[in-house]
């Protein structure tokens, strides 16, 4: 079954996603790689492709390895590959897009306040809110990976 394109059927709607996104990705002081990093461990977590795909790329745009990128999803078992910060920001970003099971504990809130501080908490959860919003987004309207074969 053929899906709408969502930003067309929904131009405001879509709009205020792209603001978000906007503000996420150029209006907090977290630094770009991560940003990218917490979109692609979202996007994992959703299983959403066409954003696994995207982010993939942006983050070999920054000038991130193959090798750390491949192991993302195992990030806890290469965890030398990850520094201090980057492994709390995928540990809260677990946390927060699994919140149905895990409801944000306090144990979790602590360790990634401790390393985030809390404004960059705030904002780098609402990275990780907006990647969730478009994610679901992107998985309930089909929207393909722009890999070739």
């Amino acid at each position: 079954m053929k899906r709408p394109n969502w930003f067309q059927v929904s131009a405001e709607g879509a709009k205020a996603v792209s603001a978000l996104h906007h503000y996420v990705t150029t209006g907090t002081d977290l630094p770009k790689e991560l940003i990218h990093l917490i979109f692609l461990r979202t996007s994992q977590l959703n299983g959403c492709a066409h954003c696994i795909d995207i982010h993939s790329r942006d983050l070999i745009k920054t000038g991130m390895s193959v090798d750390k990128l491949v192991l993302v999803p195992v990030w806890e078992e290469a965890d030398y590959l990850f520094s201090d910060q980057e492994r709390a920001a995928l540990a809260w970003t677990e946390e927060v897009t699994r919140v149905s099971e895990t409801h944000a504990s306090d144990r979790a809130y602590a360790a990634a306040l401790s390393v985030f501080g809390e404004k960059n908490l705030v904002e780098l959860t609402l990275v990780i809110a907006a990647m969730n919003a478009i994610n679901r987004m992107g998985i309930s309207f089909r929207m393909k990976p722009l890999a070739k074969a």
